[in-house]
């Protein structure tokens, strides 16, 4: 069987942590593929609310996920955290890769939990089309701080 293999960035210029819920564990007593994809979706968020943004207000124009991979690489449980690190990448004209470094944070060390990438594709919700993304934003988004 042919796996997913997600290559992350080797910098990421944002980070945030977030606690595992109850309703984030499903019937086998750990993080559920869709709950994992809500996480990324949280720091998805958290990312571009950094950088002055929404997924509905990127320069004047939306975001749509065009596509999503995800390694998963330990059990995530009910109390643990995480940080999830972010970054853009593989800008082109209609919009870029999101990369999620996803680490559960154990004492004073981190150990990889998974890894995933989204497609962000620039979107006009208004009138329902494919949309060019914004100059400014490629260099908001892809700037080291």
């Amino acid at each position: 069987m042919e796996r997913i293999k997600v290559n992350l960035p080797e910098l990421f210029n944002f980070s945030t942590t977030i606690a595992i819920r109850i309703s984030d564990v499903n019937y086998g007593g750990h993080v559920g593929n869709d709950s994992f994809l809500s996480l990324i979706h949280e720091a998805r968020l958290q990312f571009l609310n950094h950088h002055g943004y929404s997924e509905l207000d990127v320069e004047g124009v939306g975001l749509i996920m065009c596509d999503v991979a995800i390694e998963y690489k330990k059990e995530l449980a009910y109390g643990d955290t995480v940080r999830i690190s972010v970054a853009a990448n593989g800008f082109d004209r209609l919009g870029f890769d999101l990369f999620y470094l996803i680490e559960l944070m154990e004492n004073d060390t981190t150990v990889l939990a998974g890894k995933a990438k989204t497609g962000m594709m620039c979107f006009d919700y208004k009138n329902k089309k494919k949309a060019s993304i914004p100059a400014e934003a490629i260099n908001r988004l892809s700037a080291i701080s």
